[in-house]
C-alpha cells in the first residue's frame, strides 16, 4: 500500500538542526521528573504494515485526528535513520490524573478516506506512539475472517484507545495503549448505516475518544528497560537459547581441536623429515624434496592486484575494529531499548572514527610489498565499501521516497551524513595512509624469492579455489548459523537484542574457526607445490559472506512474511553489504592467520 496521501509539512525536514553534538549527547539517558498535573507529551511516530518493519509512514498520512498546524520533534540522527518522524498529538495528558472517554475529534471521513483506512487495516497496519521516549504500539484496526459459504469479511477501525501508564514517584516507568471491551466501528463497502456513528452523503462520521489510567510501580527508573523487555506487543520469538550455543561451542571445540591436533603432528613429521639434512641454504632446489619445502622461493611472491588486497585487508581491520567497539558498548549498557537509534548513531561515529584503521593497515602492507602507487591505494580503500553503500542506499533511499515512507532520509541527514565522510571518514584515511606508509617496515620473508616463478603442478579438483571456498565458508557459518537467526530477527524484525554476552563469545567462535580453516585450507594448498596463497586465503573464508546472503534469501522466503517493493529492495540491498562487509572482516582475519602460519614454518627450517 502506498500512503502517500500528501506530503508532510516541512518540519521534519528540520529535525536535524543540532545534530553536530550527537556525540555529547549521544548516550545521554537523563530521568525527566514531573509533578502531578504536569503535562506529558505524548507524540505521534509511525505506521506500517505489521509484516514489513522497515516500510513505515509517517501517522499523519492516515485520516486520523491532527493539530492544525503539526509540531515536529527535534530527533538524533539514530532516530531519523530508524525512520522516526515524531510529532505533538492531540492527546493531553496529565501526569497521575486519570480520564475517562475524553473526546479526541470528530472527523468526517470522505469516501476516498474510508477506502484507504480499510486497506491499511487489512494490510494489518500497526501505529506507534512514543511517550517519555517508551514507544506504545497498537493495530488501527480490526479485521475479521470467518466462514466459507457464506463468506464473512468485517474490517473496523478502533476510534477509542485506553492508555495505561506506571509511574514511580515523579517519573513515568512504563506505558502502553489496549483496546480491550472497546467496540471497532464498521468500515464496510457500500456503507449506508453504521450503528454509533453518522453516515450522509458518502460520508463516515466518526467521534476519537480516548482513556488515560495510572498505576504505581515498584520498579525504579534506572530498571524501566527491564519492563519493556518483559512486555511485547508483537508475538515473542526470541528466547535465551544457550542450549544452542553451547552445542555450537563444542562442535566448534572439537573441530578446532581435530584441525590443530592433526596439522601439528604432519607438521611435525615434515619438519623430522626436511631437517634430516642440514646443509643446503634458501636457494637450493634439492629436486628429492617435494610438498612445501620446495617452493620456499616462490611463497614469497607478491601477488597481483596488490592494491585491491591492500585495501580489502585494511576495511576488513576497520570493520573488526568497529564491531569488536560495537559488542563492547552494547555489554557496557549504553544501548537499552529507550535510546532509540543509539546502534545506528555509534555505528555512523564508529565507522567514521576506525577510518584510520583502514587507511594504516592497507597503507602499512602496501608499502611492504613493494606497492608504488600509494596515493590510488587510500583512494582505493576509502571507496571500496563507501561506494557499494552509497549506490545501494541511493536506490532503497528512492524507492523510499517514490513510497512515501519515512525511512527515506530528509536532505539535511545526507547531508550531514555525506559531511561526516567527507570531513572526518576521509581525512581519517588519508592521514592512517600516510603514518602506516611512513611505519612501514621491510616485508620480513624467511626465504628469498627467486625471478622466475616456479612452474606449479597440476592440482585435483578438491584443492581448487570453489573447493576450498566451499569448505571454508560452510564451516565458520556453520558456527553463526544458530545466532544468526536471532540477529535477523532483531533486524528485519521487531525483536529487542540484548543478549549481547552470547553475542560477542559467538563473535570470537567466528573469528577462531575463521583463522584455523584458513591456516589448514593453506598449509593443503602448499603441500601440493601451489604457492599462490595470497588471494586463496582471502576467498576461502570470504566466502562466508556468500553463505550469510544464501540464508538471508532463506529467511525471506521461509521464517518472514516480508513483501512488497519497498520491504524487499531494503532487505536485500543491505543484505548484499551484510555479506560484503563479513567477506571483508573474515578475508582480513585468514589473510592474517596463513601470514603468520607460513612465516612460522618457514622460520622453522633449517635452512642456513
Amino acid at each position: 500500500m502506498r500512503c502517500g496521501i500528501g506530503h508532510l509539512p516541512g518540519g521534519c525536514q528540520r529535525t536535524m538542526g543540532l545534530h553536530c553534538v550527537l556525540i555529547l549527547c549521544l548516550f545521554s539517558g537523563w530521568a525527566v521528573g514531573y509533578k502531578q498535573g504536569d503535562n506529558v507529551t505524548l507524540y505521534v511516530n509511525k505506521v506500517g504494515p505489521y509484516h514489513n518493519p522497515q516500510e513505515t509512514y509517517h501517522y499523519y498520512t492516515l485520516p486520523v485526528c491532527r493539530p492544525e498546524k503539526v509540531h515536529h520533534k527535534s530527533l538524533s540522527l539514530g532516530e531519523v535513520l530508524d525512520g522516526d518522524r515524531m510529532a505533538e498529538s492531540l492527546y493531553y495528558i496529565r501526569f497521575r490524573e486519570n480520564v475517562e472517554k475524553k473526546p479526541l475529534c470528530t472527523l468526517t471521513l470522505s469516501e476516498i478516506q474510508v477506502d484507504e483506512l480499510r486497506e491499511a487495516i487489512e494490510e494489518l497496519f500497526y501505529f506507534e506512539f512514543v511517550l517519555d521516549d517508551i514507544p506504545i504500539l497498537g493495530f488501527v484496526g480490526y479485521i475479521e475472517e470467518s466462514g466459507f459459504l457464506p463468506h464473512s469479511h468485517k474490517v473496523g477501525l478502533w476510534t477509542h484507545l485506553d492508555f495505561n501508564i506506571e509511574y514511580n514517584g515523579d517519573t513515568v516507568i512504563f506505558a502502553n495503549v489496549s483496546v480491550k471491551d472497546v467496540k471497532p466501528v464498521p468500515l464496510e463497502e457500500g456503507v449506508g448505516s453504521v450503528g454509533g456513528v453518522g453516515v450522509g452523503g458518502g460520508s463516515l462520521v466518526v467521534t476519537h475518544t480516548y482513556s488515560v489510567r495510572w498505576f504505581e510501580s515498584p520498579l525504579p527508573h534506572s530498571r524501566r528497560a527491564e519492563r519493556l523487555r518483559d512486555y511485547s506487543f508483537f508475538p515473542k520469538t526470541l528466547e535465551i537459547h544457550w542450549l544452542s550455543i553451547i552445542n555450537s561451542l563444542v562442535l566448534v571445540v572439537l573441530l578446532l581441536g581435530f584441525v590443530i591436533i592433526i596439522l601439528m603432528r604432519v607438521l611435525k613429521n615434515d619438519f623430522a623429515r626436511y631437517n634430516v639434512e642440514e646443509e643446503g641454504g634458501c636457494d637450493d632446489l634439492d629436486q628429492g624434496d617435494n610438498g612445501w619445502k620446495i617452493i620456499h622461493t616462490d611463497v614469497f611472491r607478491f601477488p597481483p592486484y596488490k592494491s585491491l588486497l591492500c585495501a580489502v585487508l585494511g576495511v576488513g581491520a576497520q570493520f573488526l575494529t568497529l564491531a569488536t567497539g560495537i559488542i563492547l558498548m552494547a555489554l557496557l549498557g549504553m544501548f537499552n531499548v529507550h535510546r532509540h537509534g543509539a546502534i545506528n548513531s555509534a555505528a555512523i561515529v564508529l565507522y567514521a572514527l576506525t577510518s584510520c584503521v583502514s587507511g594504516y593497515v592497507s597503507c602499512s602492507f602496501y608499502t611492504q610489498i613493494n606497492g608504488q602507487r600509494w596515493v590510488w591505494n587510500i583512494i582505493l580503500t576509502s571507496s571500496l565499501f563507501s561506494a557499494p553503500l552509497f549506490l545501494t542506499w541511493s536506490v532503497v533511499n528512492s524507492i523510499h521516497w517514490w513510497s512515501g515512507s519515512t525511512q527515506a532520509l530528509p536532505a539535511t541527514t545526507v547531508l550531514l551524513i555525506l559531511g561526516a565522510w567527507v570531513l572526518v571518514g576521509f581525512p581519517l584515511t588519508v592521514i592512517g595512509g600516510i603514518v602506516g606508509k611512513n611505519r612501514a617496515g621491510s616485508f620480513q620473508a624467511p626465504c628469498r624469492t627467486r625471478n622466475i616463478a616456479r612452474q606449479i603442478p597440476t592440482q585435483p579438483w578438491y584443492k581448487h579455489t570453489a573447493v576450498h571456498m566451499a569448505i571454508g565458508g560452510f564451516l565458520p557459518f556453520s558456527a553463526i548459523s544458530v545466532e544468526l537467526y536471532y540477529i535477523f530477527a532483531t533486524v528485519w524484525g521487531r525483536e529487542h537484542y540484548t543478549l549481547y554476552g552470547i553475542l560477542l563469545c559467538v563473535f570470537a567462535i567466528l573469528l577462531s574457526v575463521g583463522a584455523c580453516i584458513s591456516v589448514a585450507l593453506t598449509y593443503f594448498l602448499l603441500s601440493g607445490e601451489d604457492h599462490r596463497w595470497w588471494w586463496r586465503s582471502v576467498l576461502s573464508t570470504g566466502s562466508t559472506g556468500l553463505f550469510i546472503f544464501v540464508y538471508s534469501v532463506f529467511y525471506y522466503r521461509n521464517r518472514s512474511s516480508m513483501s512488497g517493493l519497498v520491504q524487499s529492495t531494503e532487505f536485500f540491498g543491505y543484505s548484499l553489504l551484510t555479506a560484503l562487509v563479513f567477506s571483508l572482516m573474515l578475508g582480513s582475519v585468514s589473510f592474517w592467520a596463513s601470514l603468520a602460519f607460513i612465516r612460522y614454518i618457514y622460520r622453522s627450517l633449517k635452512m642456513d
